[in-house]
C-alpha cells in the first residue's frame, strides 16, 4: 500500500513485456526514474540490482543487445515516469536468460512474467520450473498491433517513414531497375513541417510533430553506400534515395507485413478491428538459414553485410537472359528477375558466384517474395498503406529500398511502403501494456 499511495503502481514492477520468436527473443524493460519512490525497502535491493544490470551494459553476454538508439525517455507507466529499453538476444539463449532471471532473483518481486510468441508456450515450463515464475500468455498478433500504435503515439522521435527519390528527380534506378515517380508534394520541404497526408498542422500531442530535431536531427537521411551493395549506390543511378518522414496519427486502414522467422500479413480497420489475412513460410529465419548452409556466414549481421556487396544478378537469371532485352508488351524491364537462382544450373557460374553474390540473392529472392505477397494483399483488401515491420529489417536497407520500389513501380504509384523505427520491438511492447492491465500482486 506504500508503495502504491506514493506512485500509483499496478501491477507490481519491474515492469517486462517479452515477445519470444523463433529466431530472437525481443525485451521491452521499463525503468523507473527513482527506485525509491516506487517500492518498499524489502525490494529497492533487487530492483536495484536488475536496473544496473539492464542499463549499465549495452550487452549482455556473447550475444545479448540493448539497442540504445532505440529508447523512449520520460514515458509514463503503471503511474510512474521512466525510460523504455528494448534488448534482443537470439531465442537459442533462452537458458542463459533464465539462469540470469534466477541469479537476479527475480522471483522474489513477481510471480509472473506476460509474453508472446510461439516461444510463451515453448518455454513456459522451463521459467515454472527453474524461475518459479509463470508467463501470462498473449496472442502476438494483439500484441503487435498495440504495441505499434503505443510507440507511434508515445515516441518523441518520428517513428514511421519511407523511402523515397529527391523532389527534383524523374527518374531512378533500383537495383538496376527504374522507378516510377512518387508524388512529392506532400513530404517535408526545407524551412517548413509538411505532412504526407497533406496537413500542415502540428501534432496537438506533442508526439509526432515532422521538425528537424525531432528526426534525429534532419528530416532527411541520404542512404549510406556501405549499407545499399553496388547496384544501388548512387554512383550507379546518379541519385541518392531520401528517409522522410510519415504522418501515421490516422493511417486506417493499412496492412502491417509482420517479417520474423516466417511472414504475418494483417489488415488493420481500426485500433480494435483486424484480422490476419495471409502470410508465408519464407521469412528472415529462411534467410539467415540459406545464407549459413550457402557461404558459412554465422550471424544475421554477417549475412546482410554479405549480401551489401554481393551482386545478384551474377546467380539469378534475368529477363534480358531469355528474351535478349526488355519484355516490352508488359512492361517487364530486362534487369528483373525471372527466375531466382536460375544461373545456378550452369556449373561455370556456379563456379564465379562468390559468399557475397549468393547472399545477395538469396536475400533479393526472400524480400521479392515477401513484397509480391504484401502487394497481392493489399490489391484484395483494396489497402494503399503497407506498414513492413519486424527484425528482418534491422541493419538491413537493401530490403528496405526493394520494397519500397516494388510497392511503387508494380501497383504504378498506388501503393506506399511505410516503415517504422522499433521494427522487432512492437509485439513485446504490446505485452507489456498487457502485463499493465493485470494489477495482480507480486
Amino acid at each position: 500500500m506504500w508503495r502504491q499511495k506514493l506512485c500509483h503502481v499496478s501491477p507490481a514492477m519491474p515492469y517486462f513485456g517479452m515477445d519470444i520468436g523463433g529466431t530472437l527473443t525481443k525485451l521491452v524493460y521499463f525503468e523507473p526514474l527513482d527506485v525509491s519512490e516506487v517500492e518498499g525497502p524489502e525490494e529497492k535491493e533487487t530492483l536495484r540490482t536488475i536496473r544496473k544490470y539492464l542499463t549499465g551494459n549495452v550487452a549482455y553476454g556473447k550475444t545479448g543487445i540493448r539497442d540504445v538508439h532505440l529508447e523512449m525517455r520520460n514515458q509514463k507507466l503503471g503511474g510512474c515516469r521512466g525510460t523504455l529499453h528494448f534488448i534482443r538476444f537470439p531465442t537459442s539463449e533462452m537458458q542463459a536468460f533464465i539462469d540470469l532471471a534466477r541469479a537476479k532473483n527475480f522471483s522474489s518481486l513477481a510471480s509472473a512474467i506476460c509474453a508472446t510468441g510461439g516461444g510463451a508456450f515453448k518455454f513456459e515450463k522451463d521459467f515454472q520450473e527453474q524461475v518459479n515464475l509463470q508467463l501470462h500468455k498473449y496472442d502476438e498478433l494483439d500484441c503487435l498491433i498495440r504495441g505499434i500504435h503505443f510507440i507511434d503515439r508515445h515516441n518523441y522521435n518520428v517513428e514511421c517513414y519511407y523511402w523515397a527519390k529527391p523532389p527534383d528527380s524523374n527518374s531512378q534506378t533500383v537495383d538496376g531497375q527504374p522507378s516510377s515517380n512518387l508524388n512529392h508534394s506532400h513530404c517535408s520541404q526545407s524551412g517548413k513541417n509538411h505532412y504526407v497526408n497533406g496537413s500542415s498542422q502540428p501534432d496537438h500531442s506533442g508526439t509526432s510533430q515532422l521538425d528537424q530535431s525531432n528526426f534525429n536531427g534532419s528530416q532527411q537521411y541520404i542512404l549510406e553506400k556501405d549499407h545499399l551493395g553496388d547496384d544501388c549506390d548512387s554512383s550507379h543511378s546518379g541519385l541518392d534515395w531520401v528517409k522522410k518522414p510519415f504522418d501515421f496519427r490516422n493511417p486506417y486502414p493499412y496492412l502491417v507485413v509482420n517479417v520474423g522467422s516466417g511472414v504475418s500479413i494483417l489488415a488493420v480497420y481500426s485500433p480494435t478491428n483486424y484480422k490476419r489475412v495471409s502470410g508465408t513460410s519464407l521469412g528472415g529465419g529462411t534467410f539467415l538459414g540459406l545464407c549459413c548452409l550457402l557461404t558459412g556466414c554465422e550471424t544475421f549481421e554477417e549475412a546482410v553485410d554479405l549480401a551489401s556487396r554481393g551482386d545478384n544478378h551474377k546467380v539469378d537469371r534475368l529477363v534480358q537472359d531469355i528474351y535478349g532485352g526488355d519484355y516490352r508488351r508488359f512492361n517487364l524491364k530486362g534487369d528483373l528477375v525471372a527466375s531466382s537462382f536460375g544461373h545456378m544450373m550452369s556449373k561455370q557460374r556456379r563456379e564465379e558466384a562468390t559468399r557475397e553474390d549468393l547472399a545477395k540473392a538469396t536475400l533479393v529472392t526472400i524480400t521479392n517474395n515477401i513484397g509480391s505477397i504484401a502487394r497481392m494483399c493489399a490489391a484484395t483488401e483494396k489497402i494503399e498503406r503497407v506498414v513492413f515491420v519486424g527484425n528482418f529489417l534491422r541493419v538491413n536497407t537493401i530490403s528496405m529500398k526493394l520494397l519500397a520500389y516494388a510497392m511503387d513501380y508494380w501497383s504504378y504509384g498506388a501503393l506506399k511502403a511505410l516503415f517504422l523505427e522499433h521494427e522487432g520491438y512492437f509485439g513485446a511492447m504490446g505485452c507489456l501494456m498487457e502485463y499493465l492491465k493485470l494489477g495482480h500482486p507480486s
